[in-house]
């Protein structure tokens, strides 16, 4: 019996040895070009998919484990947020429809909520499987954070103001689209260079093969970009999005700061802002060479975000610490141009609400931090839009906030 169980055995090892050994990983063709990255080939393969809709809910907090990063540390007393919890006991209306609050978590891909009233934490969720350790990234709400950064410096004297030319900063832009421009124009997205915010990977354009590059081979630098694009509106005339601009800024941080943004990030704006967990940003090369993605690589807690929006809300202080002047409070969250009524406007890399006196920053497949100064509210909503047109997504997101901020738990 012994013997010929071990026939068997022998037999099944050697028919699987014989079938064909599976292909090794290979990388997709847009990524297979020149010069060779130094990124292995699986950490290549999942920064490209790391936007995909069947990953995103758990890649979109664990974006320490794709990249290298960079730290901005805690210090000092953390800002205790006070707490009077409620059931989302209200409803909002979307396409004519009135829903409970609780079916909009799942109906809008939600990870975690956050809802703040007159500095008080109303509800706090956390959903697949994150806590209140996960750290999320912001992607573009890391916008808003680099704003803030300009009006620190700004009080600080270390730019002497939003009409200088980012030349006088950065010489390296001279003679590129860049050329003429002011730090303005470049916060108000008004920098007029050519540059599409447009992500088709699989038919790359400028900015997804800048992303391809500079995320997820690393083999160049994200900002260095600007250095070359050309001009094609004149500087101030034509609002165009573009996550180049805000890289252009992070860039002038660093120049003005005499460090890197992290520092600088942690100095102005982490430490005093009393923040109870370190927050980080992902670099876009290894140490030493790798700048942080200041237009949209920002990390932090759902709690950590919420006093981000909590200081704005103040007129920038922080637990009785002044972050950001009051008047760039003010003038950052004040629309540049004309402002829609379901789309709103834009500030100084604020998006501004249509009709009302709410302001956001608004961060790629759902990330918000939505602040109305009328109901004294913030919200903080992290998700995993799947990629595409989310503009449903979009609208249903901006109805449940304003229902939440009119809401009054107790009444």
């Amino acid at each position: 019996m012994q013997l010929r169980r071990f026939r068997v055995i022998a037999s099944l090892s050697a028919a699987l040895f014989s079938l064909p050994l599976a292909a090794e990983q290979t990388l997709p063709p847009p990524l297979r070009i020149d010069p060779p990255s130094d990124v292995p080939v699986a950490v290549q393969i999942l920064r490209w998919r790391m936007l995909d809709g069947d990953v995103n809910a758990l890649m979109f907090r664990s974006m320490d484990s794709l990249f290298t990063t960079r730290t901005v540390a805690r210090s000092g007393d953390v800002w205790r947020l006070p707490r009077n919890d409620h059931a989302l006991d209200f409803s909002y209306t979307w396409q004519g429809v009135t829903r409970p609050a609780e079916e909009f978590l799942e109906r809008t891909y939600t990870n975690a909520l956050l809802i703040i009233k007159d500095g008080r934490i109303v509800s706090e969720i956390y959903r697949n499987n994150s806590n209140e350790r996960s750290r999320f990234i912001g992607w573009s709400v890391t916008k808003s954070v680099t704003s803030v950064l300009i009006g620190c410096a700004l009080d600080e004297g270390l730019i002497e103001s939003l009409d200088a030319p980012i030349t006088r900063y950065l010489p390296e832009l001279a003679g590129g689209g860049y050329d003429g421009v002011s730090i303005r124009h470049i916060m108000q997205m008004r920098s007029g260079v050519d540059y599409e915010e447009r992500y088709d990977f699989e038919n790359p354009g400028i900015a997804a093969s800048n992303h391809i590059a500079s995320l997820v081979r690393n083999t160049a630098r994200f900002a260095d970009v600007a250095r070359t694009l050309p001009r094609i509106h004149a500087p101030g005339e034509h609002f165009q999005y573009k996550t180049i601009d805000t890289a252009v800024l992070g860039w002038l941080v660093e120049r003005v700061s005499g460090g890197s943004v992290a520092a600088y990030t942690e100095r102005c704006l982490w430490e005093p802002l009393g923040a109870e967990s370190d927050a980080f940003y992902i670099m876009d090369g290894p140490p030493g060479v790798g700048r942080e993605f200041s237009g949209a690589g920002f990390n932090a807690t759902l709690r950590d975000f919420g006093r981000f929006g909590q200081m704005m809300l103040d007129g920038g202080v922080a637990n009785g610490r002044r972050i950001v002047s009051e008047e760039w409070v003010r003038e950052s969250t004040r629309p540049t141009g004309d402002e829609d009524l379901r789309r709103g406007g834009y500030g100084l890399q604020w998006w501004t609400m249509g009709g009302s006196e709410a302001y956001s920053a608004i961060g790629l497949q759902g990330q918000y931090v939505y602040i109305d100064p009328e109901t004294r509210t913030v919200i903080v909503k992290l998700s995993y839009f799947p990629p595409g047109d989310n503009s449903e997504l979009e609208g249903e997101t901006l109805a449940f906030m304003a229902a939440a901020s009119a809401w009054r738990p107790g009444d």
